[in-house]
């Protein structure tokens, strides 16, 4: 057998408990549940791109996933399955150990099934394709926004963005701040459950990946719509209160990789919305507002007026994100 089937067989082959077939053969074979439609999303995590080649290995598997359970997440889908293509420099016994722990850690959380994938020589990069079931019909999708409809964050935002901004040398964080905020750079928490929840309360969502700005513009435009954002309402990760609020704005607003849902509903599902977050433990916070006009998302200050917002959020292709 190849080093490549080697690898594969060694590090990332495991019986399967749901699908027909899994790792080994040309294709997967799974069979969805009656009545279901099947939520596909695929990310790509890069070296260099998305993470500091150095990165611990476990918190990458563990991210790898994560990211695209959030994708599910929005949808409000239920994760099934999972395919993993890696790109790899060199092969690394203890890298891939490291790695695969972190991943399937994660994935029997979630009861997500690896059903195969590739392996390729070159620099790092790993793409994640996830499968998840959500009834016919309920979905939530990014266009379903109406008028008068408020705008919620579950969580807080901006810790993720914080530790980047320590790790390029930008700012300098103390110990203590910046361990608290790498973890939600490093291991971000899928908001899978509230997902879940949501189907049938929320109108849209979207997970923040690129920054809350640019995420919630997803909404706006699909669904037509304006988008009014309060900041004084925005939920702040408690490591910001360390920076000015020029920082605190630009890491809430425009940074990336918090992974939480940013979904509107209407004002009637506000009182159930507070008891699924008492339930739950999970903050969920109402924003802003959703209004008629050009799509677009303003953000107001104390006074009313609307931010100057020098960064919408993280863009592959633009060199000032």
């Amino acid at each position: 057998m190849s080093p490549e089937f080697d690898l594969i067989e060694k590090y990332f082959t495991r019986p399967v408990r749901n699908a027909v077939l899994g790792v080994g053969d040309d294709c997967a074979l799974v069979q969805i549940s009656p009545g279901c439609e099947l939520a596909i999303t695929t990310d790509t995590l890069v070296a260099g791109t998305h993470f500091f080649p150095d990165t611990c290995a476990e918190k990458l598997g563990h991210k790898a996933l994560a990211v695209n359970l959030s994708d599910l997440a929005a949808m409000g889908a239920l994760p099934r399955y999972a395919t993993l293509a890696l790109t790899l420099p060199a092969i690394s016994e203890a890298w891939l150990a490291a790695f695969s722990r972190g991943f399937f850690a994660l994935a029997d959380e979630y009861q997500v099934e690896l059903i195969g994938g590739d392996t390729t020589r070159g620099p790092l990069s790993i793409t994640l394709t996830a499968f998840g079931e959500v009834d016919i019909g309920h979905a939530i999708r990014r266009d379903g926004a109406k008028e008068g409809d408020d705008i919620w964050i579950s969580g807080s935002l901006g810790a993720a963005a914080l530790a980047l901004k320590h790790l390029q040398g930008d700012i300098t964080l103390q110990p203590g701040i910046f361990e608290r905020a790498v973890r939600r750079l490093e291991a971000p928490h899928p908001r899978v459950a509230l997902g879940r929840a949501m189907v049938g309360v929320a109108t849209s969502a979207v997970d923040i990946s690129d920054g809350l700005v640019a995420d919630l513009a997803h909404i706006c435009r699909l669904s037509g719509l304006a988008a009014i954002v309060e900041w004084s309402t925005v939920p702040l990760a408690d490591t910001l209160q360390t920076v000015s609020i020029k920082q605190q704005r630009v890491c809430a607003l425009s940074g990336g990789d918090d992974y939480e849902l940013c979904f509107t509903a209407p004002a009637i599902n506000r009182d159930l919305l507070r008891d699924l977050s008492t339930a739950s433990g999970l903050a969920l916070t109402r924003i802003g507002q959703m209004k008629s006009g050009e799509p677009f998302v303003r953000v107001n200050d104390e006074r009313g007026e609307a931010l100057p917002l020098q960064c919408s959020g993280f863009d592959h292709f633009t060199t000032d994100s």
